[in-house]
């Protein structure tokens, strides 16, 4: 079963404008695969894969398939000079092939060193499945408008049950099995720790490191306190600092940040922390609100990514102790707010407060049970979760 993936006719459009395009994102999220399906639009291509011994000498060599129009590099940022490599073949060669790089690190990152590539290429983050993808339709979003959502009856409720207990990561996604997704979770998280991080990190503690790993799914929407975590594993603050920061590039968690507003008095204290794999969370109220997080922070990145929008994911909390769960804004400008609940079908008094305070355009109060009702009180709209996340990317 192959879905095709929501970026793919904008890298065709950047190819074809003769740019290269990198594809990060975490450790089997697809990229490989996605790269690949990119490349049959092409009747040769090249796929090499640093990892692989007889890939990286062909890698050093310039050997590549004869008449390939595609070249993929997977894993290349694994090579010290990998930046200077690709800058100096797509600067003598970019009439003849376009260039795709992938890696499970943040490529982003690790540009650092050598000549710029700026200009040269444009840069993806790859996201697990979501709803709108999973069920095969294209982003759909305009800017500062009201989002819009399918109704999708049973069908929906069916494929978001699915997603939030296996969440969206192609292998246990696709195979809809409890002992598959235990596999996954363990071969990931040591691969991860073990394989991508090692090769890449200067970390002494791995043993640690992996407690840390197993510690994060416990954290996912509180407040992510680096001094309670340092109490638990025993180290410095700047090691569990560190630690946190390296995972974040690995694509293992993401945290967002409060809102700051003059119309407001925020809160600036820690941030809360989302992974990258909300199926992992076992709370089902935390593990709901992780699922709402990635869609959002999915969605986020792809208007950056692909439409260039400075498109921003925040929470909301003032020192009164108001509190709202997510708002996204472009250019700082407060676009939507959502706020979830499990079962609570009630309206967040908070969500009116700071659609006042901050002149919030639109507003969104979720809920995880499947018999939600869509309405709107007090310029706030409720619906289920199901039918909210089929109006993102």
């Amino acid at each position: 079963m192959i879905l095709p993936r929501y970026p793919r006719q904008n890298i065709l459009a950047d190819l074809k404008q003769q740019k290269m395009v990198f594809i990060g994102g975490p450790r089997q999220v697809g990229k490989t695969t996605f790269a690949k399906q990119i490349g049959l639009n092409n009747p040769v291509y090249t796929y090499l894969n640093w990892d692989n011994r007889d890939d990286r000498k062909k890698i050093i060599s310039y050997t590549f398939q004869p008449d390939s129009k595609l070249i993929i590099f997977d894993e290349i940022h694994k090579y010290r000079s990998w930046k200077n490599y690709v800058k100096g073949l797509y600067d003598k060669e970019k009439e003849k092939y376009n260039i795709i790089v992938t890696g499970s690190a943040r490529l982003d990152v690790y540009r650092r060193g050598g000549d710029s590539l700026m200009g040269r290429y444009h840069y993806y983050r790859l996201h697990p499945f979501s709803m709108r993808e999973a069920i095969g339709l294209p982003p759909a979003l305009e800017i500062f408008k009201p989002l819009q959502f399918l109704d999708q009856g049973i069908a929906g409720d069916e494929l978001f049950n699915t997603l939030l207990k296996f969440g969206g990561f192609p292998e246990p996604f696709i195979a809809k099995d409890e002992t598959t997704l235990r596999r996954f979770h363990n071969e990931r998280l040591e691969r991860l720790v073990k394989e991508d991080i090692r090769d890449l990190e200067t970390i002494r503690d791995l043993g640690s490191l992996q407690v840390l790993v197993e510690l994060l799914p416990e954290k996912v929407g509180s407040v992510f306190s680096l001094n309670a975590l340092r109490e638990d594993l025993q180290v410095a603050h700047k090691t569990v600092s560190l630690w946190a920061d390296i995972l974040e590039k690995f694509y293992y968690h993401f945290r967002i940040y409060t809102f700051s507003s003059s119309a407001i008095k925020s809160l600036r204290k820690e941030p809360k922390l989302y992974l990258w794999d909300w199926s992992q969370v076992e709370n089902p109220s935390a593990r709901l609100e992780n699922m709402v997080a990635s869609h959002l922070l999915k969605t986020i990145h792809w208007l950056y990514d692909s439409q260039g929008f400075k498109a921003e994911l925040f929470f909301l909390r003032d020192r009164e102790g108001r509190e709202v769960d997510f708002l996204v804004t472009v250019d700082k400008k407060p676009w939507f707010s959502v706020e979830v609940k499990q079962n609570n079908k009630d309206v967040s008094s908070h969500l009116k407060y700071f659609g006042q305070k901050l002149k919030i355009p639109f507003q969104y109060q979720i809920v995880g049970g499947m018999d939600t009702e869509d309405y709107i009180r007090d310029g706030i709209r409720v619906l289920g979760a199901a039918k909210f996340l089929s109006g993102l990317v």
